[in-house]
């Protein structure tokens, strides 16, 4: 029987000891499966060894990275048989250490979560950006807690989505309430517009906000500058509309962008463009989700932004 693992990582008191206890508290995860708890940092918080107890759980700390190396967890997965592993990780071990471990052939990655406090969320990602990125990239859940009414719910999404996409990402209030962050008061542009003007610097909030919220944008005309590519098995009389981006630091470029189909000529590949275009919701083939695509209702020549790569933060 394969055992799922759950992955919680996060910088220090980033929450995640608070996080696996609710999980554990919670009838709807644990029915008394026999749990494996790797906890791969001490912080403030510690677990209740009466609740471990209750919920047949076993706390093995790692107290450093080399305690994952060899067959270390096959080890301790043999002496505990666990039918569930919970991993508190620590992020400046870097996920890709903990890939590497030799694990058990029964362990199955079930889910990563990664948390984040949001009144420091600003600074550890301008000062320890590969640490704080590493986990969002990877994240199928994204939480944010500790937030408030200042909290930047919008910007602070658009940056975790410009990382990964596919990522659920929610923000936990003070108040205990919770909410998607979902807004667009901050849009930099004028979505209600007859034709919605998008800047050069503008490009990557359109990008992650048309993403992800398509019917935002369904039937609206944009205007807005970016480059023509060429991908292989593209539809005819289409191209990919986008523009050359850092997701995450100096060494991760790649491009972003959207289908658009082009009833004359196609623009010269790799060309600066001037676009005029209507929006349609649907199914993005390029994303393999739903999303948007354009339909060119003009194509000119246009020179190149002063900023050619798009930042997201």
């Amino acid at each position: 029987m394969n055992a799922p693992v759950y992955i919680i990582t996060g910088f220090l008191d980033s929450g995640k000891t608070k996080f696996i206890t609710e999980m554990l508290e919670d009838e709807g995860f644990s029915e008394g499966e026999r749990t494996l708890l790797l906890c791969c940092e001490e912080g403030e918080e510690e677990y209740d060894a009466e609740l471990l107890k209750r919920t047949n759980t076993v706390l093995v700390n790692l107290e450093n990275m080399e305690d994952m190396s060899g067959d270390r967890l096959v080890e301790i997965d043999r002496e505990y048989r666990p039918e569930r592993v919970l991993i508190e990780y620590n992020s400046t071990w870097l996920l890709e250490n903990l890939y590497a471990a030799q694990k058990p052939e029964s362990w199955d990655l079930a889910q990563i979560i990664a948390l984040v406090d949001a009144t420091t969320f600003e600074i550890y990602l301008k000062n320890m950006r590969k640490f704080m990125a590493d986990g969002l990239q990877e994240a199928d859940l994204v939480i944010f807690n500790r937030c408030t009414a200042e909290t930047t719910k919008s910007p602070y999404r658009r940056t975790v989505l410009a990382m990964n996409n596919t990522a659920r990402i929610f923000f936990e209030n003070t108040d205990g309430s919770m909410d998607d962050g979902v807004s667009d008061e901050d849009l930099p542009y004028d979505v209600k517009a007859p034709v919605i003007e998008i800047g050069d610097t503008q490009f990557g909030t359109f990008y992650l906000d048309a993403l992800d919220h398509a019917d935002r944008y369904d039937g609206k005309t944009i205007h807005v500058k970016g480059r023509a590519f060429r991908m292989k098995n593209m539809p005819k009389k289409c191209f990919v509309f986008g523009r050359h981006a850092m997701t995450c630091c100096a060494d991760d470029i790649g491009g972003i962008g959207y289908i658009c189909q082009c009833k004359g000529e196609l623009p010269k590949e790799n060309a600066w463009i001037m676009l005029t275009a209507k929006v349609e919701a649907g199914f993005s083939a390029l994303h393999n989700r739903d999303g948007i695509n354009l339909i060119a209702l003009a194509i000119n020549p246009a020179k190149p932004p002063e900023e050619e790569l798009v930042y997201f933060n």
